[in-house]
């Protein structure tokens, strides 16, 4: 019965919007700057304090406490005009290949431009054109049903945790990406193919719950995907909790996380954050892809070389053995930050620290400092300095709001960077 109610309401929004007209808003945010960074060059990046993008929003008026609405919001790198971020870097991360012991060094040298190609993509590697957002849903009296590309609940409420607001080289996420980097997802920001119940009370109180089929998930490629968050908004407090959990293409359980916090104003001067943030994974969805890179990179070589099908076999275990293993997360995740506004402008100052409970051990502590002044309502300066203190075979970097960090020269360098850059809001 629930879901002949959910298709009745679904189909009222998609044909009454036949017949009425649409109030449509078009937005953006141009953000770029500059990044110096220890053991990677000088960049020119787009979207550091916030990314670039430009989104198109509209809501119609059904009446009797119906809305129909949408949301589609674009990714733009104004340092390159496309859709496709790159790292900061092009410092190779070594976390991945470890303990492939009997692969020749040349294999491994392959491997590790084929898991990470210099120069390319870190983000959207679909091509997607709205990468960010793509979503239509119906407003009722008892909350919203919303369809599309979104953003998970977990990332709502860790967004709402960090003092940087996942922006510039101070955010929080720069540590809690996994060991391995950009190259194990430690954070489902977005699902595709998703649904999404929410409602949010007077009181404050809100809630989601979020659920997505085969091929969800922030590349697509979970087997199912559940999550849910509920928050509380008022009386100076802006906090939760959230979970995310996904399954791999095998139904296994995947990437699951869980994550509390958010922040207090009890004046209009400071502004307190906190969070705390768990990843466990023991069945990556990047397995497949990565298996698939030895079959295109690897396998013809061999071939080539006269390599015998039993011995290619066994290389081929090595790396799917060691691979498996390097791509398991376990760390639990916590920050501490505060806002002090001064005249037209706030300093932003954070603590972080990445605890990996992994065999390598591999923890991460993050400060960041940072002075952001506006200038208009819709225009700010920002600059922010950031030193990431890697211990074991840990590369964090420093990166952006737009560009992952990357990864520091050698496993267990200390990333430092500095950036100044202008947002504005239109």
């Amino acid at each position: 019965m629930k879901k002949s109610i959910l298709a009745a309401l679904l189909g009222t929004c998609f044909a009454t919007s036949a017949f009425a007209q649409t109030s449509v808003q078009i937005y953006g945010i141009a953000d770029a700057g500059v990044m110096w960074q220890k053991g990677g060059p000088t960049k020119i990046y787009s979207g550091g304090a916030d990314g670039s993008r430009i989104g198109f929003k509209g809501t119609e008026d059904l009446g009797n406490g119906y809305k129909a609405i949408f949301n589609l919001e674009a990714r733009v790198e104004l340092d390159t005009g496309t859709q496709q971020p790159t790292l900061m870097n092009d410092n190779p991360g070594t976390y991945l290949l470890r303990g492939m012991n009997g692969i020749p060094q040349a294999i491994l040298d392959r491997l590790q431009t084929t898991i990470q190609p210099p120069g390319g993509p870190a983000v959207n590697q679909e091509r997607a054109l709205f990468d960010r957002t793509a979503m239509v849903g119906l407003i009722t009296p008892v909350g919203a049903i919303l369809l599309g590309r979104m953003y998970t609940p977990g990332y709502e409420v860790f967004n709402k945790a960090d003092t940087f607001e996942s922006g510039t080289g101070g955010t929080w996420g720069h540590i809690t990406g996994g060991t391995a980097g950009f190259t194990a997802l430690g954070a489902d920001i977005r699902s595709q193919e998703a649904i999404q119940y929410r409602i949010a009370l007077p009181n404050g109180i809100g809630a989601s719950v979020m659920y997505g089929p085969k091929g969800s998930g922030y590349l697509g490629r979970y087997n199912k995907f559940r999550a849910g968050a509920v928050t509380y908004t008022a009386n100076g407090f802006d906090v939760g909790i959230g979970y995310n959990h996904g399954y791999d293409q095998l139904n296994r359980p995947s990437l699951r996380t869980t994550t509390v916090g958010g922040s207090y104003a009890p004046n209009d001067t400071w502004k307190f954050f906190a969070g705390f943030h768990s990843q466990r994974n023991s069945n990556s969805v990047l397995m497949a892809d990565y298996t698939a890179g030895w079959n295109q990179a690897v396998v013809p070589v061999l071939t080539q070389q006269g390599i015998p099908a039993a011995n290619q076999n066994f290389l081929r275990n090595i790396f799917l053995t060691a691979l498996s293993k390097n791509t398991q997360q376990d760390a639990n995740s916590y920050q501490v930050g505060a806002h002090y506004k001064i005249g037209s402008g706030r300093i932003m100052a954070q603590y972080a620290h990445q605890n990996d409970r992994t065999e390598t051990n591999s923890d991460a502590n993050l400060y960041a400092l940072g002075y952001d002044h506006f200038l208009s309502k819709r225009t700010d300066l920002y600059t922010v300095v950031s030193f990431i203190k890697n211990d074991g075979l840990a590369q964090y970097s420093p990166g952006t709001s737009g560009n992952p960090g990357g990864f520091t020269e050698t496993p267990g360098a200390d990333g430092r960077a500095l950036q100044i850059g202008i947002r504005h809001r239109f």
